[in-house]
């Protein structure tokens, strides 16, 4: 009996059946959502979906990553689960917990406010706004993770491929598209605000929360529900004032991730050794040896420095907001110190980011030294003021390095603040300076004398 439109296919109308095409439409249904209901992955996919994907694929693409292709898989793979739009009233809960976190940074920070706008983001719209800016941290590695498929063929192979290598290439960028959307929709469940991670994704002076995770990040911390929503809103808003007024800041940080990935070479050998032991009829091997780190970059030198001070800096950004952060809610809110701990082991533990830029550059973002930094801007600020903390944001050659993170009580340990003068004293000590150059000045005789010839 035929099927009825509509009938999903059984293993019994497999036109492939007992072909090794039947292997490879069972690896491409699991990828692609195919299958039974109810028998799991494995089984005959919608070919009329499944072609709509391999045109989608091989659409072609600026760069070394289908970027189309990525936002449609994050837009999708966050279309997996409920994705409300953020109603009236979030909205205007956030605009209004965002303009009471700035109104108490004021007293925290001699940076005024860096936020134009806010806005209460969807997971799809978190992925819209922020796709940009991921474009620019993911390509400089994908050109390479890419162009190592073809440079993994032998010469003879390349050359009789010729008319084949842009198609190749054109999947490659597939691959990679496929795998950074996956991610970006992974990572958009977990995000709470736009600046969440320490890089500013979003545009510029906007300020951001995702209501649904910051819902979800509230549960189990007994703590009401308008103080974590207010606790991130400081968090968020005093991103914005470093990001907006540091103007080297965001530029420094996105160069040390584009540095990161130019810097990336991928080990040809090891891609050869992997892709002679692969069944070309099994998909499954495929994946699994993709899965396995078979492009995974080494890091060289120029890497790890430059990973380094990316670790640093974010570790220096996260340590100022935890300190501004507590300072700002040291006699307002009594939960500030549990939220804050609860915010430390989130990221400790890894953060939303460091599992996404691993598995797509190998390029971890958690602020590893998270406590260190929040210590030494504490210890700073004790010492010379918030005027005087804030003050070595002026340049990046002033920031702290890796070493001084590992004696955080100790930066900047011999310059203290010039001890108060009155007026008076001030007056006289001018007095005494101009006396004392004017002095100087009469003893000094003209030097007119000239070496004997």
């Amino acid at each position: 009996m035929s099927n009825e439109p509509g009938d999903r296919p059984g293993d019994d109308d497999n036109p492939f059946k007992g072909t090794p095409f039947e292997q490879m439409f069972q690896a491409f249904g699991g990828a692609f959502g195919g299958g039974t209901p109810g028998q799991g992955g494995g089984q005959m996919p919608d070919l009329g979906a499944l072609i709509q994907q391999m045109q989608a694929m091989m659409q072609p693409h600026d760069g070394s990553v289908n970027w189309n292709l990525a936002k449609d898989v994050a837009r999708r793979t966050v279309a997996a689960e409920p994705d409300p739009t953020p109603s009236d009233r979030q909205r205007s809960a956030i605009a209004d917990a965002l303009q009471l976190a700035d109104h108490w940074l004021d007293s925290a920070t001699d940076l005024p406010s860096g936020v134009s706008t806010s806005a209460a983001w969807s997971r799809a719209e978190w992925v819209e706004e922020t796709i940009e800016v991921w474009r620019r941290l993911v390509e400089p590695v994908a050109e390479h993770v890419v162009s190592a498929m073809g440079n993994a063929l032998p010469e003879e192979a390349k050359q009789m491929a010729g008319p084949i290598m842009g198609i190749l290439n054109q999947a490659g960028g597939a691959m990679f598209g496929t795998q950074v959307g996956q991610a970006l929709g992974g990572l958009a469940t977990e995000v709470l605000t736009a600046s969440d991670i320490g890089l500013p994704l979003g545009p510029g002076g906007k300020a951001a929360l995702l209501p649904a995770n910051v819902a979800a990040f509230a549960d189990g911390l007994d703590v009401s529900a308008e103080d974590v929503l207010l606790y991130l809103a400081l968090r968020e808003a005093a991103h914005q004032r470093l990001f907006g007024h540091v103007p080297w800041l965001r530029a420094h940080l996105l160069a040390a991730v584009e540095d990161y990935g130019r810097g990336t070479t991928i080990d040809v050998s090891k891609i050869e050794e992997s892709v002679r032991g692969i069944d070309p009829m099994n998909p499954a091997a495929l994946q699994e040896a993709l899965e396995g780190g078979l492009f995974e970059p080494e890091k060289t030198p120029a890497q790890q420095a430059a990973l380094t001070r990316l670790e640093t800096t974010l570790a220096l950004v996260e340590g100022w907001v935890d300190d501004v952060v507590g300072q700002a809610t040291e006699d307002r809110m009594p939960a500030a110190g549990k939220l804050q701990e609860a915010v430390r082991r989130r990221r400790a533990a890894g953060g939303p980011a460091e599992s996404t830029f691993a598995a797509l550059v190998g390029l971890e973002l958690r602020p590893r030294r998270l406590r260190d930094a929040s210590a030494l801007w504490g210890s700073l600020r004790s010492r010379q003021g918030q005027q005087g903390r804030d003050a070595v944001w002026a340049h990046p050659d002033l920031l702290p390095t890796a070493a001084d993170l590992d004696d955080p009580l100790g930066f900047r340990e011999g310059l203290s603040e010039p001890e108060a003068l009155t007026e008076a004293e001030f007056d006289q000590a001018l007095a005494d300076l101009l006396d004392g150059t004017s002095d100087d000045a009469s003893d000094e005789e003209p030097d007119e004398e000239s070496p004997e010839k």
